[in-house]
């Protein structure tokens, strides 16, 4: 969109009724949805479980509404059951295709990932539902091996064992192969093969070994991109991957080589990366099976992207591809290799965590406050004992116009600056300070409406919006509900749930309610690529205002902190009939007072003893009495039992 157009568009806005269009433009929602959510005529986001098929939607106002008189306080967490079914249909469905399409021999065997959402609920939905698709698990520690075997389905299913893996990590995959589960141990380092020969020696099992490879090929762009490339921290080398060949040949194991694996990265953003390491990958493969390998499996990995922009580019928060696009070219990449190479087409595995879940959950929340820059009345005429720099200030407002914008905006500073000194050093007075400070402001707010006039606009003044911006107060933390938002600058669609046919009035950014100046929000995505300040509603005396942050399924449940002891928010979650009926089918309490003390080592109990203690000692004071001290105790007692979120 080019400036004129855009500028165009906000006159409009100005002059013409807001409705839902401009709001399905201005937040992107069918950009980066995929389909599953959208806005009704009544201005609220709607969920339709079964994406681009159609079929209902769901007013996410109204299950706030239910979730309320349910007894449940913001923030929540929402799953959505149906979405996590039909992304895994729809990864299955668009392999299958392409297998299809290109005539390609071998299937498609999907695993999930359990870092990506360890919750039990989580995994056992993508288990059940994708049981038809003999879609698996991968696992990383012990732990996770224990919850994958208690959860699989079917024993078609990948159960892909990957991580440093100690003695009991693999008498355990063993046992679950004796279990006739179809575990894969990948070995991360080439020590690992001793124990699991040993270890499959004392058990009397026979094993299935995967290598993970350390590809010369690595993402070019992304978060992630320095987990691939051959000095990654995970995998072998070639050189290593021909000793383990060896080592197996010798002990006349190389049929229980059975697949190939390797990691690019997480959220690959271009295509073209990913099909380079497909092809080397694929090289590879055909060379182990040449060497007398057994083979069967070849595993991509990670890497299919979200795109949590909507740009549908190579930015680090997209991806320049479609899911069919991708599949195509997976399955016509290792065809190509295999072909050429006169090698069996393998049964292709991808560990596709983040697409699968990420539109699974939205974390809702409400607004508790909000700040704004309060300019106030200006006078029009000046003390005569006016400081002349809060007199230079004046006459800048009065300046500003299109072609003055940024002479104006340096006299702002400068003078502003001044009077900031005069107060320090006792020559201005606090009053005489608030009056500069409010004039400071009135220009900033001025320049800011003329200079989406310009055709180009000066660096400095980009910064203006955020300058303005609100500061929305709102009931979650950064730290434990978004901490990759914090972390690692990722970026995920935030935006009213409701009021979506009313103008947007305000620009602001987001604060949690931690005390801590990372926990707020300040990028946002935009169909220009970011922006800086979200497009908010006014503030409404006696409603509340309810922001959703959507596609937060991968990793967000799990990476939590406890900063300032806020713990783990309400979770509902909804399976979506296809005509339009919905039920809640679990509910689970966010963490209480109680609950958060525990985690970090404190005894509920004898805090309570304790606090008892001084109410005693107070009571023989007689600073309080008895009576009060019931009173003092039942407000404790009850704290210990609530939300570690604000309550209305």
């Amino acid at each position: 969109m080019s400036p004129f157009v855009r500028i165009e568009k906000l006159a409009k806005i100005k002059t013409q009724k807001w409705d839902i269009e401009d709001s399905a433009e201005l937040y992107g929602i069918r950009n980066w949805s995929a389909g599953y959510f959208d806005i009704n005529q009544q201005g609220e986001v709607t969920i339709k479980p079964y994406g681009v098929k159609g079929g209902p939607a769901i007013s996410v106002a109204t299950i706030i509404q239910e979730i309320k008189e349910r007894g449940y306080n913001m923030p929540v967490l929402l799953r959505i059951e149906n979405i996590l079914d039909s992304q895994i249909s729809l990864l299955h469905h668009c392999f299958h295709d392409a297998i299809v399409q290109l005539g390609y021999k071998g299937e498609y065997r999907g695993v999930f990932p359990i870092k990506v959402n360890q919750q039990q609920q989580v995994v056992e939905e993508i288990a059940d539902f994708g049981k038809s698709f003999h879609h698996g698990l991968e696992v990383g520690s012990k732990a996770e091996l224990i919850a994958a075997v208690s959860q699989v389905k079917s024993r078609k299913a990948c159960l892909i064992c990957n991580g440093y893996k100690d003695e009991e990590f693999i008498n355990l995959g063993l046992h679950a192969m004796r279990l006739g589960y179809n575990c894969i141990f990948v070995l991360e380092m080439p020590g690992e093969l001793d124990t699991i020969l040993e270890c499959a020696k004392t058990l009397n099992v026979v094993p299935q070994i995967g290598v993970r490879v350390k590809l010369s090929t690595k993402a070019t762009t992304g978060h992630w991109a320095e987990s691939g490339g051959e000095r990654s921290s995970f995998g072998l080398t070639s050189a290593q991957i021909i000793d383990v060949v060896d080592t197996l040949k010798a002990n006349n194991m190389l049929d229980c080589l059975k697949l190939l694996h390797y990691h690019l990265g997480s959220q690959i953003p271009n295509i073209r990366d990913i099909r380079s390491a497909v092809m080397e990958a694929a090289r590879i493969y055909a060379g182990l099976v040449q060497e007398g390998a057994a083979m069967g499996y070849i595993d991509l990995g990670g890497g299919l992207a979200v795109d949590y922009d909507g740009s549908h580019t190579n930015y680090v928060s997209s991806r320049n591809y479609s899911l069919n696009e991708y599949c195509t070219d997976v399955v016509e990449s290792v065809m190509t290799i295999m072909d050429e190479q006169n090698t069996p087409h393998p049964h292709i595995v991808t560990e596709s965590g983040r697409a699968t879940v990420a539109y699974y959950s939205i974390l809702l929340f409400n607004i508790l406050d909000v700040s704004l820059i309060e300019i106030g009345n200006l006078p029009e005429k000046l003390p005569e004992d006016t400081p002349e720099p809060i007199v230079n200030l004046k006459e800048a407002l009065e300046n500003v116009n299109i072609r003055s914008l940024q002479e104006c905006y340096n006299d702002a500073l400068y003078y502003y600056d001044e009077v900031r000194q005069l107060f320090v050093t006792g020559r201005a007075t606090l009053r005489q300070r608030t009056l500069a400070e409010r004039y400071y402001w009135a220009i900033m707010r001025s320049i800011a409406e003329e200079k989406d006039k310009l055709k180009t606009v000066p660096k400095e003044l980009h910064e203006i919006n955020s300058k303005l911006a609100d500061i929305y107060y709102c009931n979650f933390s950064v730290f434990q509900s978004l901490p990759d938002s914090w972390a690692i600058d990722q970026v995920f669609p935030i935006m009213p749930v409701h009021r979506l046919n009313e103008y947007p009035d305000r620009r602001g950014i987001l604060s949690d309610m931690t005390c801590d100046s990372d926990g707020r929000i300040n990028n946002f995505i935009d169909t220009q690529g970011m922006k800086n300040t979200l497009e908010l509603h006014s503030l409404k005396n006696g409603e509340e205002y309810y922001l959703g942050a959507f596609l937060v399924g991968a990793y967000q449940e799990t990476l939590g902190d406890l900063h300032n002891l806020l713990g783990d928010t309400n979770v509902v979650s909804i399976r979506v009939q296809e005509d339009g009926t919905y039920e809640f089918v679990r509910e689970i309490s966010g963490d209480s007072i109680s609950d958060i003390l525990a985690y970090v080592e404190y005894e509920p109990r004898r805090i309570l003893e304790n606090i008892r203690h001084n109410a005693e000692r107070a009571v023989r004071n007689k600073t309080i009495t008895p009576a009060e001290r019931f009173s003092i105790m039942q407000a404790f007692e009850n704290g210990m039992r609530g939300y570690t979120y604000f309550e209305r």
